[in-house]
């Protein structure tokens, strides 16, 4: 296995500068190229992976490294946050404090801690540490262990990028570095935002595919063959979320050139959220087979199934004996699993497809009693993994993921939702009023029946200038223009028709009796992610009917074909409740850089952006939530009938039983009742005798050893108003040995908590009343635990 490397461990000091500018000093550069790369290979090169052993050595030395600089005095933490924190006096532009130049060769890290007052080392700063981290007064103890990892990941980056070839390699790093750099500056979190999108990248994804896959190939196998197959299934996508991916220079050769472009995209989406985050926990690692499906898997099988057989082999007889049938087993799994790969309608491949309950319920029980035997990492529910030492507050969120097939969650069976939706029909035929004046009926419900009998039509059209424009687009275009000039009249007629006629813009036109109504003149950016709205109009007679909402969703389905997910706007103070009703927010979740530059911007107005989701057909969005949300009422309603059924009483106790099971009263499982299973207490046996008697004869014979007890004579009979005068002024629970007497006699004691809460009392009111250098209270002290040991011999002491 080869690929992009792992990331650099630091072991040497860097310099200052590297906080500023990215440049470490020369001594450092020495020294790494005098270490063997003991972490992997470079990119591009042709040695297998590191094993999983040498994986966790560097997870623990990078662990084992931050838990030495969180352990540092805070002026020495101070001192390593003020080499990225910018200066913060008036006017200065000092990115970061640069070690004074007798101090320059020196760590923090380890015996360096410099003085408030010592200056920077930078000509055009020369202002002290204290400048330096100013802004950083009150900051807590969590949040500065939080930057410090975060600039100790940021270093490792630096170095990794010293030693990798690869150029796509060392950008992705590069980036990487730049993202952590900025956030030590803001003190926020990593957030990785652009046009590689977020996970997960297809679906259904490689491990809900292999799991589905066991099924489909292995379910007529007996138990324990189907749970060998599983195991397999677990070991290679252990292998693949391990895997180091090569480069895509070095595929190029193999690929096409389409194939080569999508893996280099994959390639860069597996550095960026799945490799580096396994070393690096100041961002969020995702495991590469719940984010990842059959385009990756394909372009990898090969070379990995070869590394995969090859380690089988070479670790054989490092398995133990029960388990090595996984390695017999495994180049069969991967020729059959190479077969549902290749084949395009293989089932294990649509989003669709399911295996049983009971079959992922398995799953999900192996799966969790692995988690717990696995040291070095923690796996939550959906697999996906905590780095060791990661702060909890810094760990992802227990999604659960239900394509997964690890989740709580069950389908209904197809034939419950079938009669269902069969009911709903039948209400609605029944309930003409309902079919009349719907009720809550979307905006667009009667823009839609237009479209379907072909009274208004939606056309993409634009100018060209590479091919002829047939004369209707051209009359088109010039209605398109008048409509967005009436409609838009602060915008320059000139410029209206600059951007509607202009090749690189396009126009989603709204055509009703073949004049355009309306329309949103937009342009795509592909190579970016995103899709910029120029224009957006309805002619006024024909406002207010739902057709900007739904040209709205046309374009988003348009732009989902298209590939593009992202849509950005600049809208006026007028605009903003339109956009906002279309799912638009102010909260920009691209980064700046993937459209500044490419938008154009407008004065006076606010820059939207909407998301779009690849799985929904927005045009008809509505109606199928509104069908999904009848589905449910009814489910509800069938649910509700079966609960509220009446049944006949029972007539079992006229016949003269006594008693019956609480689990045979009819209907109460039904209603999702399960009986409470609780083991028997052997520790207390006498409490749980029915005898009464039994039960009273040893509360006597503890009581009567404690009142013969040598420490016992304050306790003996109540205390008097005459002996002590204020006693009943600060003891409102009076208890004593006479008292707890008279109560046995009379059967108070029915269980033992009673016995002991007045035992109790009786020693808490005497240390409550005397002090502690007092006989009494040296007398309750050894009475008590006369009356614990007492109670053990019997069996009713579990404290």
């Amino acid at each position: 296995m080869s690929g992009g490397s792992l990331i650099a461990l630091k072991e040497d000091a860097i310099d200052g500068n590297a906080g500023s500018n990215g440049n470490v000093n020369q001594q450092t550069h020495q020294q790494q190229q005098q270490q063997p790369q003991q972490n992997g290979p470079s990119s591009g090169s042709a040695s297998s992976a590191p094993a999983e052993g040498t994986r966790q050595n560097s997870l623990q030395r990078i662990q084992q490294r931050k838990q030495k600089v969180f352990n540092l005095p805070i002026s020495q933490k101070l001192a390593k946050l003020s080499m990225y924190s910018a200066c913060q006096a008036e006017g200065c532009r000092c990115t970061g404090w640069k070690t004074p130049q007798e101090n320059r060769h020196r760590d923090v890290e380890s015996s360096y801690c410099p003085e408030f007052n010592e200056e920077c080392r930078n000509t055009n700063c020369r202002h002290t540490l204290q400048s330096h981290i100013a802004h950083l007064d009150g900051i807590s103890g969590v949040e500065m262990n939080n930057l410090l990892g975060a600039i100790i990941d940021m270093e490792n980056l630096f170095m990794s990028m010293q030693r990798v070839d690869d150029e796509d390699t060392k950008k992705v790093y590069l980036y990487l570095f730049r993202l952590l750099r900025q956030c030590v500056i803001t003190r926020q979190q990593a957030v990785i935002r652009g046009p590689l999108g977020d996970p997960p990248f297809e679906s259904p994804c490689i491990a809900k595919a292999v799991y589905s896959f066991v099924f489909y190939k292995y379910h007529h196998l007996s138990p324990n063959e189907l749970q060998t197959m599983t195991e397999v299934a677990k070991t290679f996508l252990n292998f693949l979320n391990h895997y180091n991916f090569e480069p895509p220079s070095l595929r190029k050769a193999d690929l096409k050139n389409e194939d080569a472009s999508t893996y280099k995209i994959n390639y860069t989406r597996w550095l960026v959220f799945c490799h580096v985050p396994a070393f690096c926990n100041s961002l969020r690692h995702f495991e590469t087979s719940l984010v990842f499906g059959r385009t990756l898997l394909r372009t990898v099988f090969q070379y990995m199934a070869q590394q995969l057989k090859k380690k089988c082999i070479s670790e054989r007889d490092r398995f133990p004996a029960d388990k090595r049938s996984i390695i017999t087993q495994m180049p069969k799994f991967l020729e059959a699993l190479k077969g549902e790969l290749l084949k395009d309608e293989s089932p294990i491949w649509d989003q669709t497809y399911r295996p049983p309950s009971a079959f992922l319920m398995q799953q999900r029980k192996r799966q969790q009693d692995t988690a717990t035997n696995v040291s070095g990492t923690v796996n939550n529910a959906n697999g996906k993994r905590a780095n060791i030492g990661e702060p909890i507050h810094k760990r992802p969120k227990k999604d659960v993921d239900r394509n997964s097939g690890d989740s709580n969650y069950e389908d209904l069976p197809d034939e419950t939702v079938i009669r269902a939706m069969k009911a709903v029909s039948e209400s609605k035929a029944i309930n003409k009023t309902e079919i009349l004046f719907p009720v809550n009926v979307s905006r667009d419900e009667n823009v839609k029946a237009e479209e379907q009998q072909r009274a208004i039509e939606f056309h993409v059209v634009g100018n060209s200038l590479t091919k002829p424009v047939d004369k209707e687009t051209i009359l088109w275009l010039l209605g398109l223009q008048s409509v967005f000039a009436h409609q838009l009249p602060e915008m320059p007629r000139e410029y209206i028709s600059q951007l509607v006629f202009d090749t690189k813009h396009k126009t989603l036109a709204l055509i009703k009796e073949n004049m355009p109504i309306g329309g949103i003149c937009f342009r795509p950016f592909p190579s970016q992610g995103f899709t910029e709205i120029v224009f957006c109009a309805v002619t006024m007679s024909e406002q207010v009917k739902g057709y900007g909402t739904h040209l709205m969703n046309h374009l988003k389905d348009y732009s989902i074909q298209k590939g593009v997910l992202h849509l950005l706007t600049y809208a006026d103070c007028d605009a903003i409740g339109y956009f906002k009703k279309q799912g638009f927010s102010k909260d920009i979740k691209l980064a700046r850089p993937v459209y500044a530059g490419f938008i154009k911007e407008y004065d006076g107005a606010t820059l939207m952006h909407c998301e779009l989701h690849p799985s929904i057909v927005n045009t008809q969005f509505i109606s199928v939530i509104r069908r999904q949300s009848e589905i449910l009422k009814e489910l509800i309603a069938e649910r509700h009938n079966e609960v509220q059924k009446v049944r006949p009483g029972l007539t079992c106790f006229k016949e003269g039983l006594p008693s019956i099971p609480v689990e045979s009263i009819p209907g109460l499982r039904d209603i999702g009742w399960k009986p409470q299973t609780r083991a028997p207490r052997t520790s207390r046996p006498l409490e749980e005798s029915t005898d009464p008697e039994k039960l009273a004869a040893s509360f006597a014979a503890v009581l009567q050893a404690v009142r013969h007890h040598a420490s016992a004579w304050p306790f003996l009979k109540p205390v008097t108003a005459a002996e002590v005068p204020d006693y009943y002024d600060h003891i409102k629970y009076p208890m004593d040995l006479k008292t707890m007497a008279d109560r046995l006699k009379r059967g108070y004691y029915v269980t033992r908590r009673l016995f002991m809460a007045d035992m109790a009392h009786i020693f808490s009111n005497c240390r409550f009343y005397n002090s502690p250098e007092t006989e009494y209270y040296r007398c309750a002290n050894n009475l008590e635990r006369y009356f614990q040991t007492k109670m053990r011999e019997l069996g009713l002491w579990d404290k």
